[in-house]
């Protein structure tokens, strides 16, 4: 019979990617991810017993994660200088070398994002719809097609100005 902290660290170790996902776009230097990622596995065993399966386990574990990033946003305003281009293409597993720089300048601009439109086109790339979108943000699902919307101009906009 497992237990509870079986359960949770199996868990955890399941959906790893998205915890490091959201710390990494959330924080500037490794000791600011690594310290978001202790906060968000924290939180997560806070409430794990609350989770009620009402929704899938990914989108509870977004949930969690995206609202730790905001208080850790909030909590710490300053913005360290990112460590190496390297460190962000990490997100995603390039495999084509030709995409390569098409992934780094996409991240650098998505970077560049408020926190909010941040998670949304995270949770976007990540394919999640928009029901999914707005249960994980909190917001309505017509606010998520709306920020969506600005946020793709704001990053076309950025990347053709880079």
């Amino acid at each position: 019979m497992r237990t509870n902290e079986d359960l949770f660290l199996q868990t955890i170790e399941k959906n790893r990617a998205i915890i490091y996902k959201v710390a990494l776009l959330y924080t500037r230097s490794v000791e600011d991810r690594k310290d978001l990622m202790q906060e968000i596995i924290l939180q997560l065993w806070k409430s794990f017993e609350k989770f009620e399966n009402r929704s899938s386990i990914s989108t509870w574990l977004y949930r969690v994660a995206m609202n730790t990033a905001f208080h850790h946003l909030k909590k710490d305003k300053r913005l360290q200088k990112i460590d190496s281009i390297e460190e962000i293409i990490t997100i995603q597993d390039v495999v084509n070398n030709n995409q390569e720089e098409l992934v780094s300048e996409m991240l650098m601009a998505i970077q560049q994002l408020n926190a909010m439109d941040k998670g949304i086109v995270i949770l976007y790339l990540e394919d999640k719809n928009h029901k999914e979108i707005a249960k994980i943000m909190g917001i309505t699902i017509s606010n998520v097609g709306t920020r969506m919307q600005r946020a793709k101009l704001k990053l076309k906009e950025i990347i053709k100005t880079n």
